[in-house]
């Protein structure tokens, strides 16, 4: 007799369609019909069988969401669309910017070895002569 089989659940990722659109439906609360008007528009794209049936993602679901919090909020299907693409380039943005925060961090971290390797006083050296002009002597690179 052998032991008992683990298995690990593993959920799919939030990009896999798998809900069809009943299920769809009622996850979000909106009619078939509505979800299928939503993607005649342009606002869900769900993925789809070899048979042609939709499938929805997690995150397709999350999306006809947000679409229905914003409608019953009482902004217009076009509202809701620059709504939409707005957030996509603030989460753009947003991407862009820690990257550029890394280079940045990169940079300082790489200046500051370079300095810690160099002689501490970079100052120019300042000479006089009596009478005469200031004449500056700058140590070698």
């Amino acid at each position: 007799m052998s032991g008992p089989v683990n298995t690990v659940f593993q959920p799919p990722s939030p990009d896999a369609a798998v809900y069809v659109i009943s299920v769809a439906a009622e996850l979000t609360g909106l009619h078939p019909q509505t979800l299928r008007a939503y993607e005649r528009m342009g606002l869900i794209q769900p993925g789809r069988t070899g048979g042609g049936g939709r499938r929805y993602s997690h995150r397709d679901i999350e999306r006809l969401r947000e679409i229905a919090d914003l409608t019953s909020a009482g902004i217009g299907i076009e509202g809701v669309r620059r709504i939409m693409q707005l957030e996509l380039q603030v989460d753009a943005l947003r991407a862009r910017n820690e990257e550029l925060v890394a280079e940045l961090e990169s940079l300082r971290s790489g200046l500051a070895a370079r300095a810690a390797a160099q002689p501490a006083n970079k100052l120019p050296v300042l000479h006089q002569a009596v009478g005469q002009s200031v004449v500056v002597w700058r140590r070698g690179s």
